[in-house]
């Protein structure tokens, strides 16, 4: 049996024992991690969301962060005893739950309260906007496999890149993200446009090989935001994509960003789609990579699909 299908077998089992008894009352607790640091932080939307979870007989705790990695530590700890545990946060924040959940043995259900800059994987999942939906969502305890990858051992639900778009992502200073939110990406990136020299990229997928000057392995449709980059992936389902373009240029550049815009990237110019089971991303020099939205050291960079997924809540 699948690491996937135990976990499922365990919240049944929670979910249709008596309501007085032990693991019952485990399964109808519910743990808010949020860092209060956050730009997207909002303490009154998620009071809200408590609220509303506690008046659908739910127990529930808000956890505010107080340092870097916490919320990967509380994930870890194999004494965590809720039924789910909800990141209110960005795609990072995510990303970090789910690094801490490949220390854990038993991982409750993931479920997510989008306060990020770009919420990348809310738009994947279509998830409410409200409080009043998100904590709805939560009490129906919905759930869909989660699959994910790894970059050099390091998960990443949504992507890994190296290329322009890493390069923003080291560079757009953090009080600048807090301040205006995705609009700081963009002022990065046509700062970085004019003045970068781009490098060849050697993307090596499945023994082919791909030069190009950006490479993404997408883990699903979505980037940026709720753009679509590959209409065939999902993180529902198994299977990474790479998209590689072959010029970054600022004619490029531009291209490609009305392409996003316009939902037409994996049939723009000079983009090369397909999908993989294994990845390398390397250059003769030291290109910068991300994983979700987040910075990743620099090449070489090896990519394969997760062996499990995880539980995740969904409408």
């Amino acid at each position: 049996m699948s690491a996937l299908r135990k976990r499922a077998a365990i919240v049944a089992d929670r979910t249709d024992r008596r309501d007085d008894h032990p693991i019952a009352l485990e399964a109808r607790k519910v743990l808010i991690v949020a860092n209060p640091t956050s730009g997207g932080y909002r303490p009154r939307f998620l009071d809200a969301v408590r609220a509303h979870l506690a008046a659908g007989g739910c127990e529930v705790e808000v956890r505010l962060t107080t340092r870097a990695g916490e919320i990967g530590e509380i994930c870890a700890d194999p004494r965590l005893a809720v039924g789910i545990l909800a990141v209110a946060g960005g795609d990072g924040s995510v990303n970090e739950a789910i690094t801490g959940f490949q220390s854990n043995p038993m991982p409750p259900d993931l479920a997510v309260i989008p306060f990020g800059t770009a919420n990348v994987l809310a738009h994947e999942l279509g998830l409410p906007t409200s409080a009043e939906g998100l904590a709805r969502m939560m009490l129906r305890r919905k759930t869909a496999p989660l699959h994910y990858g790894l970059a050099n051992g390091r998960p990443f639900v949504l992507m890994a890149s190296a290329g322009f778009d890493a390069e923003v992502v080291h560079a757009v200073p953090l009080a600048l993200k807090r301040r205006l939110g995705k609009l700081a990406y963009v002022i990065t990136a046509l700062r970085l446009a004019f003045t970068r020299k781009g490098r060849d990229l050697e993307a090596t997928a499945d023994g082919e090989r791909i030069v190009c000057r950006l490479a993404v392995a997408t883990n699903g449709r979505c980037y940026g935001g709720p753009f679509t980059v590959c209409p065939d992936a999902s993180v529902s389902r198994p299977g990474l994509h790479l998209l590689a373009l072959e010029k970054d240029g600022p004619l490029s550049a531009l291209r490609f960003g009305l392409a996003l815009l316009l939902g037409r990237v994996h049939k723009a110019r000079g983009v090369r789609l397909r999908p993989f089971a294994h990845l390398r991303i390397a250059s003769t020099h030291a290109v910068p990579a991300q994983v979700d939205g987040d910075p990743f050291g620099r090449t070489p960079v090896e990519i394969t699909a997760a062996p499990d997924a995880l539980s995740i809540l969904v409408p």
